[in-house]
């Protein structure tokens, strides 16, 4: 019998593909399912959640200066301005003065936190187009803030870094010469770094264009930091509204203009050296003293000696440690510039030992949701690249 062909539907076949939870591309634990048209991508869909913590809960039955170590494990690449940023936050409910030296010495920490988590997502970039070599070299940087974190608390990674009302000790003297050391000799691996790339034809056709987002959509998502910043809009938080005294300082915003892949590479690039530049700042103007914290006994641990031997040291230890110190009714809102943008905390309390609600704004969970819209009708390769770029961590997006 004859069969007119022209009457048969032709049917598209897709092919489904997991993008993680576990694959070494993704750079953390989330999965995306990926309908794929050959190479190319049709659509996606998220699933987060598979190191979800319950940060929020779990600081809503701690301590207020218990809560510090939680704050580490969100974005742990930059884990000190997650840290200082939860002691400010304390600090503007309870209306804690805190002593200029003190905010020049967070801000030298928070700059360091910048540069090194930069130094991470800008190094991965060049490793997902194929140049290991950036990595490779430029990743002991990362270890050298680690050790000048180390002169300071004691840890590296998750810092548990400062208190309420300021540090635990005056930074030592080792720590003050490892960061002279540190911006002194940065600048020059950094012009390196981007010798290797900034102007690489192979790197340039990889990234430009791909993964792109308009300024009018990256705000439609809330985009805030540096993937706000390179589709075009200068926001940041340190310079609309300033904490830690960032308005003594001079610094540029650097932004780009097509929210692309290689804009996001050059916008933190760029931050690098403001970060240097701040830092230096805050060396030549850092007020004479040996203050490094307020003076604020019902909220800043006494000196252990003090405890052995003074009655009332004892006392406000005990009060601290266990809770007990009087914390004010209210509502309050603090953000800071973190290593992905606007990291805040809104704290509402009832006068109780702990929190009555604490929510973190994570800027990975807010901007990962236009990851779907960036990487429809790419490669898959483009999409691997768009995800570093955007430098979504794990832990700040599950809390």
């Amino acid at each position: 019998m004859y069969q007119d062909d022209r009457t048969t539907l032709q049917v598209k076949d897709y092919t489904t593909l997991n993008l993680g939870p576990t694959h070494p591309a993704t750079h953390g634990i989330f999965q995306n399912v990926l309908k794929m048209d050959g190479e190319i991508i049709v659509e996606s869909e998220q699933t987060i959640g598979y190191i979800h913590r319950a940060f929020e809960k779990l600081a809503e039955r701690r301590p207020f200066n218990q809560i510090t170590p939680i704050t580490d494990r969100l974005n742990y690449c930059s884990s000190p301005i997650n840290n200082i940023g939860w002691h400010m936050t304390v600090e503007k409910l309870a209306g804690i003065s805190i002593p200029k030296r003190v905010e020049y010495m967070r801000v030298i920490i928070m700059e360091l936190a910048r540069i090194a988590d930069h130094i991470v997502c800008n190094t991965v970039i060049g490793v997902d187009t194929g140049a290991m070599t950036g990595f490779l070299y430029v990743f002991q940087w990362r270890e050298k803030i680690y050790e000048i974190y180390e002169e300071i608390c004691g840890a590296r990674l998750t810092t548990n870094i400062g208190r309420i009302g300021g540090f635990e000790r005056d930074f030592p003297q080792t720590a003050w010469q490892k960061l002279d050391d540190f911006i002194r000799d940065f600048p020059a691996a950094l012009q390196e770094f981007e010798k290797l790339l900034v102007r690489n034809r192979i790197f340039m056709d990889r990234t430009i264009n791909c993964g792109p987002i308009s300024a009018e959509r990256a705000l439609a998502y809330s985009f805030t930091g540096p993937n706000l910043r390179a589709a075009g809009v200068d926001y940041d938080v340190r310079a609309m509204n300033p904490y830690c005294s960032y308005q003594d300082f001079d610094f540029i915003i650097p932004i780009g203009k097509h929210g692309d892949t290689y804009d996001r590479f050059m916008v933190r690039n760029q931050e690098m050296w403001e970060s240097l530049n701040i830092i230096k700042q805050a060396l030549q103007k850092m007020p004479a003293g040996n203050e490094y914290h307020a003076d604020v006994p019902e909220f800043y641990l006494p000196e252990k000696a003090d405890v052995y031997s003074k009655m009332e040291a004892l006392i406000y230890h005990f009060k601290i440690v266990m809770g007990e110190t009087q914390i004010p009714v209210g509502e309050v809102y603090h953000a800071v510039e973190g290593g992905n943008g606007e990291l805040g905390y809104y704290l509402i309390s009832d006068g109780g030992r702990t929190p009555y609600r604490l929510h973190f704004r994570r800027p990975c969970f807010i901007y990962y949701q236009a990851y779907p819209e960036m990487i429809k009708g790419t490669y898959l390769s483009d999409a691997i690249l768009t995800m570093s770029s955007m430098n979504v961590i794990a832990g700040e997006l599950d809390a």
